[in-house]
């Protein structure tokens, strides 16, 4: 427990300091993960899960556990500067990579729009899973890019477009 300082008045009274706000690191009012960190895990699972990648294997190469990735990949944990260039480094992406199609409600409600009061969404509107970090997403682009082919991809690309066309006709 941290004391609260005392600050001594003009008239030799010790009086509490005022209140400062409380450090969220980043997490919003309700305690949840903030959606920026959110968007950076997911994009670190997406491309690991693209590479076939295990969690277990990710960790080993940065030196840590299987479990610290997955608080990294849900947002639980924030991914600190030097850990991201790691991550970029091991998954053959940009920095740029983690940050992009970042939605601009999940930009307005970083950790500074927070402590400036600007941030006016709740946490679970924007933390729905998004399609792209979807398992069986990940698991049929994967399959999509073994087609060696280029013919048969484009013959599967054909039917999945005219696939999803019919469905939305119904």
């Amino acid at each position: 427990m941290i004391a609260k300082e005392k600050v001594a008045s003009t008239t030799g009274d010790v009086a509490p300091a005022p209140s400062r706000r409380k450090s969220t690191r980043g997490r919003l009012d309700d305690g949840s993960a903030n959606p920026v960190d959110i968007h950076v895990g997911s994009r670190v699972r997406l491309r690991r899960t693209l590479l076939g990648m295990s969690q277990e294997k990710l960790g080993e190469a940065i030196g840590l556990t299987f479990q610290q990735v997955q608080k990294y990949e849900r947002g639980a944990n924030r991914i600190g500067s030097s850990r991201l260039f790691d991550l970029a480094r091991i998954l053959d992406v940009p920095i740029s990579f983690f940050y992009d199609d970042m939605p601009e409600e999940v930009k307005a409600l970083s950790p500074v729009s927070i402590v400036k009061g600007e941030a006016s969404h709740s946490a679970a509107a924007h933390q729905e899973k998004d399609v792209l970090a979807r398992r069986e997403t990940l698991e049929l682009v994967r399959a999509f890019y073994k087609i060696a082919d280029p013919k048969v991809r484009a013959q599967v690309y054909s039917l999945a477009k005219s696939l999803a066309k019919a469905s939305e006709e119904e």
